[in-house]
């Protein structure tokens, strides 16, 4: 078992050890981080299937000092490998999904194609795979007493967490940071499409009695119709009306209580990167403009825990692949914030 109290956080990070350096082993930690592979279903910008092993090399540069919960990484937070065969499954699948998009962008009928009812039907059967294989994996980790969080991968890949989380803990609410409300219904004809996340959730996840929708700013009129027809159970802040709300000399911190107070005791933060502004991760999926800077967000994190709820896991989800390390360099950064309100939430 290694001893993290006598590990020295200003070591220059060991390759060979785990996420952020430390070397710790499943067995040790407290939380673990499951990697997805997956983005079978994305619908712009792809890459978000080897974003996990990105942002595992970029999170030996993170400094494990954080003064909100400077001792947090003690508690011992371990990566799982990237599972190559759930990769390679992505990998053949979204070859087909393209095609099937492709397809039907130019108005063609789906059953007058043999080929395209395949694809299509391979597709949905991907979704139901990687939603098994997710809680699968999440529920064995969850009866261990692991801490657990996910990491995309699209946004599609939570939904077997969701459901392994509401039979852990019984009734839950989502705090969903996202410029989308992910909210259609079997979007582009794919039922577990990372677009129709939410949607599913409310559907398939009885103890999910709260979903608040924060930054919202991209949006079809059944997804607003959707919020309107599923309230109070959901509560969606627009992007557009938290930004007129501050110009008109309302405060972030009253904003932040006024979210907070809609969250029922038990929380799960569902995080789209796309959430931020883009300049912070520019090759996410499906980018929009606005968004928060991380601070606002870390901020209506902690008032979370400061209210006395108690955050029950988190997924991180849509972190782009660039030229360059940055987009993973803030994933990384998230990635190591999420872990430590985690923890400290749970001590």
């Amino acid at each position: 078992m290694v001893d993290l109290a006598n590990y020295d956080p200003s070591l220059v990070s060991n390759p060979n050890n785990n996420i952020f350096g430390l070397p710790t082993s499943e067995e040790d930690a407290r939380l673990v981080i499951l990697p997805v592979p997956w983005e079978v279903s994305v619908s712009y910008g792809a890459g978000t299937a080897r974003a996990p092993e990105a942002i595992f090399k970029a999170a030996l540069q993170v400094d494990l000092f954080d003064p909100e919960v400077p001792e947090g990484w003690k508690q011992g937070y371990f990566m799982r490998p990237t599972d190559r065969k759930v990769l390679m499954k992505s990998d053949y699948l979204r070859k087909e999904a393209e095609l099937f998009i492709d397809y039907i962008s130019k108005g063609d009928e789906v059953a007058a194609n043999q080929f395209m009812c395949k694809t299509l039907i391979d597709v949905n059967q991907g979704g139901d795979f990687i939603n098994r294989w997710v809680y699968d994996q999440t529920k064995v980790l969850l009866e261990k007493g692991k801490l657990v969080g996910l990491l995309g991968g699209d946004h599609s890949v939570a939904l077997g967490f969701f459901r392994a989380i509401g039979e852990k803990h019984g009734d839950f609410g989502i705090l969903q940071i996202d410029a989308h409300c992910d909210l259609r219904e079997a979007y582009e004809g794919f039922n577990y499409s990372h677009a129709s996340i939410m949607y599913n959730a409310l559907k398939e996840i009885p103890q999910l009695n709260k979903l608040v929708q924060v930054g919202v700013r991209d949006y079809s009129q059944d997804e607003y119709q959707c919020v309107i027809d599923n309230s109070p159970r959901v509560v969606t802040y627009f992007d557009k009306n938290i930004k007129n709300r501050q110009f008109e000399g309302e405060t972030w911190k009253s904003i932040t209580e006024e979210i907070v107070s809609h969250l029922p005791q038990k929380v799960y933060i569902s995080f789209d990167i796309d959430g931020l502004d883009r300049k912070l991760c520019p090759h996410t999926g499906t980018p929009v403009p606005g968004g928060f800077e991380t601070e606002e967000v870390y901020y209506l994190f902690r008032k979370i825990i400061e209210s006395g709820r108690q955050l029950i896991g988190f997924d991180l989800c849509e972190v782009g692949i660039g030229e360059t390390d940055w987009n993973a360099n803030v994933g990384a950064r998230v990635l190591f914030k999420l872990c430590n309100l985690l923890v400290a939430s749970n001590s």
